[in-house]
């Protein structure tokens, strides 16, 4: 695990770059706004991120899966179940509290407002699924350490959760083209952009649907699937509807729309 950080470097790079250039060569949809002025905000959003993180937490998920252990913390820790099984169960529990804590971020008001810094891009590519505010990165980081502590998942198990949910995330965000009968047979394994691009309608019945980021199952087991978006890929409407002026949502507003932003009807407590 001493290379922890150059695995998830390696990762995060190699898939943003083969994203990013697959953006181009098959783009889904035209963007709608300047590509230049989003990824300066985005991006340096995204840069202030890890920071945010290493200034709160002096300990990190794979760190703390290897305390939990050696303090036989957890219940992965008090269970003799063969290490592979162990792994597994991890990686599918890790990923299924995502999507309960993607549920919040939709059902507690002050949470909303942190999230909505990330459904506030009005488009959809590589970036927007990197882009999250610092303060909901470092919630976001302290209820994963609690999970880790809880459930005593491997080191290894928590390595391949983190990178596969970033890759995931970028992926899923991504403003590639893939052919619809594709589509179908890939979303039955992990979340695709189309099933994603769905959750980030500016309609908010789509918004409160397809809470994944990695497996696809929550959704189809809880009842927040929606296949496809009411008005078509190519036409729907990306963002949030009180949010389209692409001067409002400049760095330094994106840092403060928690605070002074109008959180709309999206939280789901309101319906």
């Amino acid at each position: 695990m001493g290379s922890e950080a150059k695995i998830r470097l390696g990762f995060f790079f190699g898939i943003f770059v083969l994203v990013a250039v697959l953006e181009i060569l098959r783009p889904r949809r035209a963007l709608t706004t300047s590509k230049a002025s989003r990824w300066f905000t985005n991006l340096a959003i995204i840069a202030l991120n890890p920071i945010s993180v290493r200034l709160v937490f002096p300990v990190l998920p794979v760190g703390m899966a290897l305390l939990a252990e050696e303090q036989h913390w957890g219940l992965l820790n008090s269970m003799g179940l063969p290490y592979w099984l162990k792994v597994a169960v991890a990686v599918i529990l890790l990923d299924f509290s995502i999507y309960l804590q993607h549920v919040l971020h939709h059902a507690i008001p002050i949470l909303w407002r942190l999230h909505m810094v990330h459904h506030a891009d009005l488009d959809f590519d590589v970036t927007t699924g990197l882009r999250f505010h610092p303060i909901e990165i470092v919630l976001s980081m302290g209820i994963k350490l609690i999970t880790v502590a809880a459930l005593g998942p491997p080191a290894l198990a928590v390595l391949i959760f983190e990178v596969a949910l970033n890759a995931t995330s970028m992926f899923n965000h991504s403003n590639i083209k893939i052919p619809e009968k594709v589509d179908r047979v890939i979303r039955l394994l992990v979340v695709t952009p189309d099933m994603h691009r769905v959750h980030h309608s500016v309609i908010i019945r789509e918004t409160n649907s397809n809470y994944g980021f990695n497996l696809p199952w929550w959704d189809r087991l809880l009842g927040t699937y929606k296949a496809q978006p009411e008005q078509g890929h190519d036409r729907m409407m990306i963002g949030i509807s009180q949010f389209r002026e692409p001067k409002r949502l400049s760095l330094p507003r994106l840092l403060i729309l928690p605070f002074v932003g109008d959180p709309g009807g999206v939280p789901i407590n309101r319906h």
